[in-house]
């Protein structure tokens, strides 16, 4: 958007300017549920923050109308002018939805750039997407977004180029090319991202295969997911006290008491009102939480609005098919993080509802920083993955190589020697422990 200068020490990215001064205003719509004004304006707050905004001022103002032309009130619009005039700020953000007109009336008034709350995720998605598919995943959600937004940027689009033949016509204004061109662009790119939900299919039908099980950490964004997986697998994968630290899913491989291979796989976090664009061009990824043996739900227990939070989660995850009418068609386990940062009698509450039973599913206190609780997550996810296992005396052909290999990899041999059959022939005498699904293929070699 022209028309807007912003100060020297800023540095451009995507259609908002790291280190600019922004203002955070948060229309409190009353009726929506969930987490309440507070934790929303905080959480907006930091959505600014990620994208390296400089918040100089955030406040809420409570809606008791919507007004179509501006969303706010012309009190409360004055009152967002005075603001911005006081902390000499450059950008204003509304953490909720706006529609064009809206957006563009609103800048319009306050002679400063407006962005909602889609557009500002958006940007972060845009700068945090490190991998092809996800840029291609962020590309497509920026495309839809702008796709109905074109009105608001540049009077000239409203121009009408010539139309083509021998009677010339009104042909079609730039608006509509432009329009034409986003619809092809998106088109290419629903086309590259399902060729990767194929891939994607693919590799997961050949780790169900091997077979290795599948962990997956979901949670809201900053509940201290890729925290835990570095833990867990040693990894580095970027964890900072920020939303949207990771966006890329990463999967790893880790060793499980009973399993000698499983695979842990790092999620892109949740959020309230995650922006539709986002939830239907991620779908290929946030997949992978559907073809998961276990889902540990990591929560930010020390957060006031733990339980909002989880409620967001498993919209989600409802909305995955995940979570259905008769409850998770997957094992969910609830990682209560973030206990180290909880005051003594609070822990004590909480260790008295866990052994109450009151939590809807089974539920490990940890704390993914200091490690505390972790090797307690690591057994029941071991005890859930290896259920029904039998401990087995087999006995092998020394010759038969390629099934001893087999056992080692995918059983739990507590103890081997070598003897003979029978007919004389060297044989192995092993002690394993099997789940009936490894039993079977072993049965089918």
């Amino acid at each position: 958007m022209s028309g807007f200068e912003f100060g020297r020490d800023t540095e451009l990215v995507g259609e908002v300017t790291r280190g600019a001064r922004a203002v955070v205003v948060l229309p409190d719509l009353r009726q929506r549920g969930g987490l309440d004004a507070e934790s929303r304006l905080e959480e907006g707050e930091g959505l600014a923050r990620a994208i390296g905004l400089d918040v100089v001022d955030a406040f809420a103002l409570p809606i008791r109308a919507v007004r179509p032309a501006t969303l706010f009130g012309e009190g409360q619009v004055q009152k967002i002018a005075v603001a911005i005039a006081q902390s000499d700020a450059e950008l204003v953000i509304v953490d909720g939805a706006l529609s064009a007109i809206q957006q563009r009336n609103l800048e319009d008034k306050l002679e400063r750039k407006v962005i909602d709350r889609t557009g500002l995720i958006l940007e972060i998605f845009g700068e945090r997407a490190a991998t092809a598919e996800g840029r291609l995943q962020v590309e497509l959600a920026h495309l839809d977004y702008q796709a109905g937004r074109l009105v608001r940027s540049w009077t000239h689009l409203e121009r009408q180029r010539g139309g083509f033949g021998f009677l010339g016509g009104p042909g079609e204004t730039q608006i509509e090319a432009d329009r034409r061109l986003i619809r092809g662009r998106m088109a290419r790119i629903r086309r590259e991202l399902e060729q990767v939900r194929r891939t994607r299919g693919l590799h997961r039908e050949r780790r169900q295969r091997a077979p290795w099980p599948v962990i997956a950490l979901v949670g809201y964004t900053n509940a201290g997911k890729s925290t835990l997986f570095n833990r867990m697998t040693g990894a580095d994968v970027m964890a900072q006290d920020l939303l949207f630290a990771t966006l890329d899913p990463t999967m790893r491989a880790i060793r499980l008491p009973g399993l000698d291979k499983a695979i842990l796989s790092d999620t892109v976090g949740f959020i309230s009102e995650l922006p539709t664009q986002l939830v239907a061009a991620f779908r290929a990824t946030l997949e992978e939480v559907t073809a998961a043996d276990v889902i540990v739900h990591v929560r930010d227990i020390a957060n006031p609005a733990t339980s909002a939070q989880k409620l967001e989660v498993e919209e989600i995850l409802a909305d995955l098919g995940v979570i259905g009418e008769g409850g998770s068609l997957v094992p969910i386990i609830e990682a209560w993080n973030k206990w180290d940062l909880l005051i003594p009698d609070d822990r004590a509450m909480r260790r008295d509802l866990i052994a109450a039973g009151v939590p809807d599913r089974q539920v490990v206190p940890i704390s993914a920083q200091t490690g505390e609780g972790v090797e307690d997550l690591v057994t029941l996810l071991s005890e859930l993955l290896t259920g029904g296992a039998q401990v087995l005396e087999l006995c092998v052909p020394m010759a038969d190589g390629q099934k001893l290999a087999w056992l080692h990899a995918h059983g739990e041999v507590l103890s081997e020697a070598q003897m003979e059959d029978e007919q004389g022939a060297p044989v192995q005498r092993l002690t394993v422990r099997l789940t009936p699904r490894e039993l079977g293929r072993f049965v089918q070699m």
